[in-house]
């Protein structure tokens, strides 16, 4: 299946593929980077961008309220 998401801002994919690989990290889903993701779960793939997600708006929120 092809990827059709499309960055708005392209300079940003290389600090999101970091946060992705960090938060696998963290959620014991070691070289996530590498490794087949439709060999995971559901849940374990939708685990890694909910919290890529839920970083994401607490980061904005910050920066919205000055933070």
């Amino acid at each position: 299946m092809a990827n059709n998401n499309k960055a708005v801002v392209p300079e940003a994919r290389m600090a999101l593929n970091q946060m992705k690989a960090e938060i696998a990290g963290e959620l014991g889903l070691a070289n996530y980077e590498s490794m087949d993701k439709g060999n995971l779960t559901s849940r374990q793939n939708g685990y890694v961008g909910g919290y890529m997600t839920k970083r994401l708006v607490e980061a904005a929120e910050r920066n919205m309220a000055g933070k």
